[in-house]
């Protein structure tokens, strides 16, 4: 199935939202433009039709730059999902491709280190090296850091949480400078959609402890961590519609060719759930964690509110 250009901006564009469709060759590209018109930095972007590295360059480009989040010696860190032993046609983990071009952006704006990293739920080992980011990540020039062993977590206290009031947290989050979650966008049993507030699950050392007190409103506890991601980057480049999270075979996946970039975690996995309802029936009421992390403050699923000063970065 093939997305058009005007199906796009019917789907993507939420409440409230002044937005351009621009045509960038094969991309085109839907940005804010309220809140440019007010002089603010754009915070959403969704772009389609092109291939993973041109999107983020176009994406980030409209963004500001990536220097709008990285300075010149900083530590960086990039949260992928890497969780499960699958190539990447098979769409279960974030896109290689995607995640060399925000390194080489990242080493561009002179970051002094820049770390991958996920805890994975197939064997570390095997996700690293099949999902193909272990390798390109390298090539790139990143630190490709383990998450295998709870000697890399400290513990976290989460005041706003409801049902998680802690979580044993990646050392990469706290000891970077910044950090940007990169999801792929996909089918889950439980949650409904991974996307980027799901993605979060990866930072944790203890996944069970989110089953065990309410997966949705873990989720979106997770998000009221003191430093959250700079920026969210959500690869649609392919989707996986059924049997998610961790995917059968090449039948559960869709070459959509989108990606969806936004300051706001909230806004970005709304957008994206929409798109993804183009392809597999997924009602946005369904999502049980989207409200319940704009009720946390975590962003709006409105993105024509994403200009207000609370969103700026």
């Amino acid at each position: 199935m093939k997305i058009t250009r005007h199906e796009f901006l019917k789907t993507v564009a939420l409440g409230g939202l002044t937005t351009t469709l621009a045509s960038l060759g094969e991309i085109s590209m839907l940005a804010q433009t309220k809140a440019a018109e007010q002089g603010k930095a754009v915070d959403f972007v969704a772009l389609l039709g092109g291939e993973p590295a041109p999107m983020f360059e176009k994406g980030i480009g409209a963004l500001g730059g990536i220097e709008r989040f990285v300075k010149k010696g900083d530590r960086v860190t990039i949260k992928p999902n890497i969780g499960w032993d699958k190539t990447p046609e098979l769409a279960g983990n974030t896109n290689p491709d995607l995640i060399v071009s925000l390194i080489n952006a990242c080493k561009d704006a002179g970051a002094k280190e820049i770390v991958v990293f996920d805890n994975t739920c197939d064997n570390w080992r095997m996700c690293y090296e099949h999902s193909g980011i272990e390798e390109a990540a390298k090539k790139a020039g990143a630190v490709v850091m383990p998450a295998n062993e709870e000697r890399y977590y400290r513990e976290v206290k989460l005041p706003k949480g409801i049902a998680l009031k802690s979580a044993m947290i990646h050392q990469a989050i706290l000891d970077c400078d910044v950090w940007f979650n990169v999801p792929v966008l996909k089918n889950h049993g439980g949650a409904k959609m991974t996307i980027a507030m799901k993605n979060l699950m990866g930072i944790v050392w203890d996944r069970r402890a989110f089953h065990q007190k309410g997966l949705d409103q873990s989720i979106a506890d997770i998000g009221t961590i003191e430093k959250p991601a700079a920026l969210n980057i959500v690869d649609a480049y392919r989707i996986m519609k059924t049997n998610g999270p961790r995917g059968r075979n090449a039948s559960d996946v869709e070459l959509t060719k989108a990606l969806f970039m936004s300051t706001d975690p909230v806004a970005v996995d709304t957008a994206a759930t929409k798109f993804f309802g183009q392809f597999v029936n997924m009602p946005l009421d369904n999502v049980k964690y989207l409200p319940m992390g704009e009720t946390h403050k975590l962003g709006t699923m409105n993105v024509g509110d994403l200009s207000q000063e609370r969103f700026k970065f």
